[in-house]
């Protein structure tokens, strides 16, 4: 007899075989890439302490992968982010070990970094880390400059309310299963 399988898994399943299928052209890809990297690089201006330790990297490429998508950046003299030149060889790869977004999103939830399997240079990775530890981008920022502050401030306390639910919701689902019950929520 078939064990029961979670919706999760069967979205999960639908994902893999839409990203295997449906691959978007090459420009397509480029422009999507090109317009992260211009979102990381309004991020990294809002820390200086940031662009002083990408500085300190310069030139060095950094490969990131999950599953089926990758991007590999290099650290330009302006202490930013540039997509790295075609056929440039890496010094530091970091590969998404967790297959599923889902997975990704509820360990995002709960706070917790992803999965990552990191081949290359010890600095440039210790760099990358802090990176990841210290940059926030201050949405609420943004924000207050189209709509204003109290707007935007009433907006961000919501927005906080809600992602702290969430992840009371998933530390719920997850202390459950690790207790081996299925718990109510009230």
């Amino acid at each position: 007899m078939a064990t029961p399988s979670s919706p999760f898994s069967f979205l999960g399943d639908l994902f893999n075989r839409i990203g295997e299928r449906l691959q978007p052209p090459d420009w397509a890809v480029h422009e999507i890439q090109h317009r992260a990297v211009l979102f990381l690089n309004h991020v990294l201006q809002q820390e200086p302490e940031a662009q002083q330790r990408l500085l300190r990297q310069q030139g060095r490429v950094v490969r990131f992968q999950w599953r089926f998508v990758t991007m590999q950046l290099v650290s330009t003299p302006a202490g930013l982010l540039d997509l790295a030149p075609e056929g440039a060889e890496p010094e530091l790869r970091l590969t998404v070990t967790d297959e599923s977004p889902f997975d990704i999103a509820r360990a995002t939830l709960r706070g917790d970094k992803p999965s990552v399997q990191i081949v290359g240079d010890v600095q440039l990775a210790a760099e990358v880390n802090w990176l990841v530890d210290h940059v926030r981008w201050d949405i609420e920022d943004d924000l207050a400059r189209v709509i204003g502050d109290v707007p935007a401030h009433t907006l961000g306390n919501a927005v906080r309310r809600v992602a702290g639910a969430l992840r009371q919701f998933v530390g719920n689902r997850a202390a459950g299963k690790a207790g081996g019950s299925a718990g109510t929520f009230e």
